[in-house]
């Protein structure tokens, strides 16, 4: 493969004239120029239309209609794209420099050489006045353990490029989950193994904090169902200290703040996550 690969970035809104002219120019203001943008509105009342009209000449692809939730709109952009590669991005979040992509594209590139159906690097997650709360995205060992071992989402997919086969071999989202069907998509692709690439290093896009994934209860309630579908272990030590978080969010985040509770959480997240990665790897060792 010589050839820089085409991008497909979609962008799922509703009412979001807030945030996504920002969003949207992030992606135009890309420096590398094979990509192409989708946009699914969910039939907006606000401003979000008219934004999408003047990028008219610019969207590869809009539609404004009522939708059931933000994976049934990823599901028909799927239906649109063009690129080798699918990037989802919300529209309250943003590419963090302009140069997200160029960076990007020599490791698409190569995993599209290597058959990887995944790549990824690093999110951040910031306030609304863009204040950096932490910074998420870690190895593939350390992350595929968190998904399919500890039932904990140890991931962020606005840093997440997904080959288009990975959909035509492993299907589309399932639109039954309101908050973790990413999660599940990654479950189904990944549960018997299989590598993804990651760029230590590249901060791909900015994350609000907030949005749907703000739920933590119902976000873990979400992840055990998940799991539970593919007859993985639901309760585990890493499952069980996440569901006490998200009892806890609401009182710290009122106590701490939005900034500093994000922090900490991810603090928790990271250190008991990597007890039971390293674990693990002790296991598989003593194991071989």
């Amino acid at each position: 493969m010589t050839s820089q690969p085409l991008i497909s970035v979609i962008v799922a809104v509703y009412n979001g004239d807030k945030t996504l002219q920002r969003c949207i120019d992030s992606v135009f203001n890309q420096t590398y120029p094979n990509k192409e943008l989708i946009v699914v509105d969910g039939g907006s009342t606000d401003g979000t239309v008219d934004i999408l009209k003047r990028y008219n000449d610019k969207i590869a692809y809009w539609k404004s209609e009522p939708d059931t939730g933000i994976y049934n709109a990823w599901n028909k952009a799927l239906d649109h794209v063009s690129g080798e590669w699918i990037y989802f991005l919300g529209s309250d979040d943003y590419l963090w420099k302009n140069s997200v992509f160029q960076e990007m594209a020599p490791h698409l590139m190569k995993g599209g050489s290597e058959n990887i159906k995944l790549v990824y690097g690093q999110v951040a997650r910031v306030t609304a006045a863009d204040e950096i709360c932490c910074v998420d995205g870690n190895p593939w060992d350390y992350t595929w353990n968190g998904i399919v071992e500890d039932g904990v989402c140890t991931f962020t997919h606005q840093g997440m490029f997904h080959h288009r086969s990975l959909f035509e071999t492993y299907g589309k989202f399932d639109e039954s989950y309101r908050i973790v069907g990413d999660y599940e998509l990654l479950i189904r692709a990944f549960k018997e193994g299989g590598d993804a690439l990651f760029v230590n290093g590249l901060i791909v896009a900015g994350m609000q904090t907030g949005g749907v994934t703000a739920n933590c209860t119902n976000l873990v309630k979400e992840t055990a169902r998940a799991r539970r579908t593919h007859s993985l272990k639901v309760v585990t030590i890493p499952w069980l200290i996440s569901y006490a978080w998200a009892i806890c969010y609401p009182v710290l985040n009122r106590i701490l703040g939005d900034k500093n509770t994000r922090s900490l959480v991810n603090f928790g997240k990271r250190f008991v996550t990597g007890l039971s990665h390293k674990k693990n790897v002790i296991l598989k060792q003593k194991n071989q």
